[in-house]
Parts: structure tokens; sequence; C-alpha cells
């Protein structure tokens, strides 16, 4: 795996378990926690939201669904 995918997807682990501790957070605490851009943030809730991972009850918040998932 290229380091850039190996680095992404740690970052999306860390930023569902941050969403996960927390409960509900916005995207702009999440920008504020990673030191990365809006966009980034934004494509990688993304990834979790198509996986049905997260969810957003309202316009820049996110909480995790009940999908229960195995970590490694």
């Amino acid at each position: 795996m290229k380091p850039s995918t190996d680095r992404m997807l740690t970052r999306i682990k860390s930023i569902y378990l941050y969403i996960y501790k927390r409960g509900n957070v916005s995207t702009k605490e999440l920008v504020e926690e990673f030191g990365t851009t809006q966009r980034t943030i934004q494509r990688d809730l993304n990834v979790l939201e198509f996986n049905n991972l997260v969810s957003s009850p309202e316009r820049g918040k996110w909480t995790t669904t009940s999908r229960k998932i195995k970590i490694s």
C-alpha cells in the first residue's frame, strides 16, 4: 500500500474514533483537532458516511451510527 493511502486510512480511523469518543462533533472541531483542511476532513467524512459509520443529523455536525465495527 502506498504511504499516502496508509496515512489517509490512519487519519480516517482516528477521525472515527474521535467522533465515537466525543459523541457529536463539528466539522470545524475536526479540522482544528487533526490540523488539516476542511476539504480533506469532508472527504474523509464522506468515506465514513458512505460506509454507514457516521451520519450528519444537522449541517456541519457528525455522530457515529449504531453499526458494529471491529477496530484493529
